[in-house]
């Protein structure tokens, strides 16, 4: 079972979310501006992809683009058919216009014949003692907004949110390759 998270961070606010996301499902980080070939090889064979980059002007970042039109080599082949797929994504604001982001990552997982897998945590106020856990209320990915003040790059909530994300992506590879 092998769990990979591409990623493509700026200021390391995708990448803590991308770290979080591989501590909960004990999988492995890629930074999409540095791929060898032998880590192609390992997305080419992962049981899961999980893409995340932060939201620019509501979409994707090119740097995370240029990634994607890489990995569409694959299509044809059908390569990362059947995979398991998911997203995640930053930004400054509450919305930020995450969900467009998300959106991207989902239809590029869909045409690559992968199966998606959403985020299910759902937090405060509709379950009172989850306080901090989905605070964006995302259930296509995961979403984290970039914290105002203080000294931490990100919600101990929004960090958690991905943790548990990464336990429901192990889980769900665990079922899908039985």
């Amino acid at each position: 079972m092998t769990l990979c998270i591409v990623t493509y961070s700026v200021d390391g606010h995708t990448r803590a979310l991308a770290q979080a996301i591989a501590d909960g499902g004990r999988g492995q980080v890629f930074d999409v501006t540095a791929l060898t070939e032998a880590d192609w090889s390992t997305l080419d064979h992962a049981s899961a992809i999980v893409m995340g980059a932060p939201t620019y002007m509501g979409g994707l970042p090119a740097t995370f683009v240029q990634f994607i039109e890489t990995a569409a080599s694959r299509w044809d082949t059908g390569q990362w058919r059947d995979k398991l797929a998911g997203g995640f994504s930053t930004a400054m604001h509450p919305s930020g216009d995450k969900l467009n982001a998300l959106m991207s990552l989902f239809i590029f997982a869909s045409q690559m014949g992968m199966i998606w897998i959403g985020n299910t945590e759902t937090g405060a106020p509709v379950v009172p003692e989850n306080e901090g856990i989905n605070s964006d209320g995302s259930w296509v990915g995961v979403t984290a907004s970039v914290p105002k003040s203080g000294t931490k790059i990100l919600s101990d909530g929004d960090l958690e949110t991905a943790r548990l994300y990464g336990m429901r992506m192990r889980a769900a590879i665990a079922r899908w390759e039985k």
